[in-house]
């Protein structure tokens, strides 16, 4: 069996939540584009559901950029399983004691980055971005 190649890390207390995940990853482009995805969902953007902007390129002229095309690649075309992934999440969730559902609520996390105001949606209350 071939030694596994470590990954180069990711920036600070980020590369210990991702090395958390490396065993759903078979190659080391998965686990380099898995840090490079979460990198760019962190870090502060305008436009953060694009995909250059994940990547930190332009719009447009950017998305030829061979960092884009990486994870263009990594979301769409790699043969990872998202719902292991998702799960592994999940669970990291549930076991930590300030994240898991208790008799006091919830921690709820809306993960679309969108602010949410107004009061003519049925079913929603007003909510609070903490930066």
């Amino acid at each position: 069996m071939t030694r596994r190649v470590p990954c180069p890390p990711a920036p600070g207390p980020l590369e210990a939540y991702a090395a958390r995940f490396d065993d759903l990853f078979s190659t080391l482009a998965q686990r380099r584009g898995f840090r490079e995805y979460l990198m760019g969902l962190l870090l502060p953007r305008d436009r953060n559901k694009t995909l250059t902007c994940l990547a930190g390129t332009e719009p447009i002229a950017g998305a030829q950029h061979a960092s884009v095309q990486r994870l263009q690649f990594f979301l769409s075309e790699s043969t990872w399983d998202h719902e292991q992934v998702n799960a592994r999440r999940v669970a990291l969730l549930l076991a930590g004691s300030a994240t898991t559902p208790h008799s006091g609520g919830v921690l709820v996390i809306d993960d679309s980055g969108d602010r949410k105001d107004g009061k003519a949606t049925a079913h929603i209350g007003r909510q609070w971005l903490v930066p």
